[in-house]
């Protein structure tokens, strides 16, 4: 092996890889898989989990409903299939003349990791069944034949890859550990630690990767998760105060002539979480600096009237607004409510998609310059450099987590624009800190009046008939109804009916006395609008679709909906999808079919079935899903996290959020010199995702 290089202390945490102890070339290159190429990235590669060997027991030593852990030899493997895409794998592991059985269901990728003979090591909570010792869904470590696990100690779990065992990856990390953990420079002053009861990074590394007891650990632990939310927030916090301080943004205020007027336009009762949202919106866009808001609310809780009212008061002061929506078939939808509600005023509307025909583009383009359109509505195409607005006042994006941070600082020029940011995905507490911490949010939880009850059902194949027929019943009395798949084409990898498939099956089965149309994503915006206007006018009864009818879909007289493939779907896209029915004057019934495999979607779709109520059913899907699939976190554009968790982890993120807070309104820019590493890495993570540049 080749000598490592001569490093300063601090050079040497970027010494390759393959010059640290036990590694070379060729182990080097399988690191490098996992996104490890120096010292410091092993360093700072922290365990997936752990396991307690102060827990070790002999199989007679068992204890039922205890997590242990147990060593032994593959006795015997037996996968058997219960059913389609059901499976349960059954594994005996003999340790002398004592045996305990293994059990997985629908995981058999474990299968190819095990083999008769081999030494493993199981972790989890054993049961007795007859005269036999059974785990459920234990984790297993392959070790090598005469490899003892250490007993009355902590093991970390590392994720791994192909060519590198768990045993080698702890050799390797203890290794550089031993070597380079007291070269890392410390981010936090000793006053800081010690009031925030924080370990120094030099006690903690060690403990983190090899903890003494569960105390050692939970510490260690703190010190990196509450570091790496602080850093975020922090991140936040200057992004909030730069904008506060150094972006102008035209004062646009509303006074009681002005109010009068709008108010005029909505021939109904706006309810006290309206009044609310208009009246923090108001008090935002009165200031000389841009309002930064979000406006959350359940499905049908009134937001485009919320955010009509915005724009109109950006009208009314002379500027112009601008509502951007992810999806052609919003922005039209978006086109339609505000030519309806105002088509008494003078308000002038201009829609700008990529699909509009060049002549009409550029027309388009020269009238938003020109100050014609005082809304304009449009798609991602707004934001193309080509687009110049005369006096922008406001900007409001709809469906905020489809977005990218950084989108909305694209609309700007001169004075800043007002920004309000609306999702119908009501957002969990400690997501709302995070993804979206740069924001005040304002809140719609009621309903307007008159809004009809949904009826929800969990149907199965012996169902099925019942409920087409009563479909159709209500089809007959005049509604409509749409059914909804999760693919477009037929998979071999996912045996799930496509919409062209469903369409082409109900036009010639069930539903063949009615009129069906198709509309999906890989139809042409002109194809997708024609089908979208016969639903609406009622030229089509039926409309067979995937999620594309997701959000913006307003068709009163669409009470009936069926979901295939329910499974496929997440809780927040399963509301959604229920919002489209039930808008008029009459109740809503929709039933999911799915093929449920696992624990977790029968949870969601129970959940769905029992409640209606959106912000109760975010909280549960990311209880189930976390954060990431919830909220696209990387489509969103930030960084995603390395060691917390917004589920496990909500006391520190509080805790950070206030810090950061505090900190950043005591000293702005961050730029107390003893804060100079921190903000170094605030900077290192975040500047590019947050726009932050080099703060202050």
């Amino acid at each position: 092996m080749s000598a490592a290089p001569q490093n300063t202390p601090s050079e040497s945490l970027t010494t390759p890889v393959q010059f640290l102890k036990g590694v070379g070339p060729k182990r080097a290159d399988l690191l490098s898989r996992l996104h490890l190429k120096t010292a410091r990235d092993v360093l700072f590669f922290f365990p997936r989990d752990y396991q307690d060997m102060s827990e070790l027991r002999a199989i007679d030593r068992l204890e039922e409903n205890q997590p242990l852990s147990v060593c032994g030899v593959v006795e015997e493997i037996d996968l058997r299939n219960t059913g389609p895409g059901k499976s349960v794998l059954g594994v005996l592991i003999r340790q002398g003349t004592h045996f305990l059985r293994a059990v997985w269901f629908n995981q058999t990728y474990i299968r190819d990791k095990l083999s008769r003979g081999a030494r493993v090591l199981l972790s989890g909570t054993a049961r007795q069944t007859g005269l036999r010792w059974e785990m459920t869904h234990p984790r297993v470590e392959l070790l090598g034949q005469d490899e003892e696990p250490p007993p009355g100690r902590i093991l970390p779990v590392y994720a791994l890859t192909d060519g590198i065992s768990q045993s080698l990856m702890r050799r390797i990390v203890r290794g550089v550990v031993e070597s380079w953990s007291a070269r890392v420079e410390e981010v936090f002053p000793e006053s800081f630690l010690a009031r925030h009861n924080l370990w120094p990074i030099h006690a903690a590394l060690p403990q983190i990767h090899g903890p003494a007891d569960r105390d050692s650990l939970r510490a260690a632990q703190r010190r990196f998760v509450y570091q790496e939310l602080l850093v975020m927030q922090l991140a936040l916090a200057l992004r909030r105060s730069r904008l506060l301080r150094q972006r102008p943004a035209p004062p646009l205020r509303v006074d009681a002539k002005i109010d009068s007027r709008i108010r005029r336009l909505f021939p109904f009762e706006l309810t006290e979480d309206q009044q609310q949202a208009i009246s923090e919106i108001a008090q935002d866009m009165a200031r000389e600096h841009p309002m930064n808001r979000l406006l959350q609310g359940d499905v049908g809780s009134g937001k485009t009237v919320v955010a009509e009212y915005a724009m109109l008061l950006a009208v009314a002061q002379g500027h112009q607004a601008v509502l951007m929506a992810p999806t052609e078939v919003l922005a039209r939808q978006h086109v339609r409510t505000l030519s309806r509600d105002l088509h008494e005023s003078r308000v002038r509307i201009g829609l700008l998609t990529g699909s509009l025909p060049n002549s009409l583009r550029r027309a388009t383009l020269d009238a938003i310059a020109a100050g014609e359109f005082d809304l304009v509505v449009g798609t991602h195409a707004v934001l193309h450099e080509e687009v110049e607005f005369a006096r922008l006042g406001l900007v409001v994006i709809d469906e905020q987590h489809k977005f990218g941070v950084r989108q909305r600082a694209t609309l700007r020029g001169g004075l800043d624009p007002h920004y309000l940011v609306m999702t119908a995905t009501p957002i969990p507490r400690t997501v709302s800190m995070s993804l979206f911490g740069d924001l005040d949010v304002s809140t719609l939880r009621q309903a307007p009046p008159g809004r009809q009850r949904v009826y929800t059902y969990l149907g199965d194949q012996n169902r099925r008939e019942r409920w087409w027929e009563f479909f159709a019943k209500k089809l007959r009395e005049g509604r409509q109804g749409f059914v909804i798949t999760p693919l477009v084409e037929e998979s071999a990898l996912l045996p799930l009916a496509s919409v062209e498939q469903a369409f082409e099956d109900l036009t010639n089965g069930v539903l063949d006395a009615f009129r069906l149309d198709l509309v999906h994503g890989q139809l042409t915006a002109e194809e997708k609008d024609a089908a979208m206007q016969d639903f609406r006018s009622g030229a089509t009864q039926v409309l067979v679709a995937t999620s594309v009818v997701e959000v913006g879909v307003d068709v009163p007289n669409a009470t009936l909906m069926t979901i295939e493939g329910g499974e496929r779907f997440g809780l927040a896209q399963l509301h959604q999808l229920r919002g489209r029915i039930s808008r008029g004057s009459y109740p809503g019934y929709l039933c999911v079919f799915a093929r449920v495999g696992t624990e977790e979607a029968q949870q969601r779709l129970d959940a769905f079935a029992k409640t209606t109520d959106g912000f109760e059913l975010a909280e549960l899907d990311f209880q189930l899903r976390g954060p990431g699939d919830l909220f696209g976190a990387r489509q969103h554009g930030m960084p995603p996290l390395r060691v917390a968790d917004l589920q496990r982890d909500t006391e520190w993120l509080q805790e950070a959020r206030t810090d950061a807070q505090a900190l950043v309104a005591h000293d702005p820019d961050l730029a107390d010199p003893q804060f100079a590493r921190l903000r170094r890495m605030v900077l290192a993570r975040y500047s590019k995702a947050l726009d932050l540049g080099d703060v202050g």
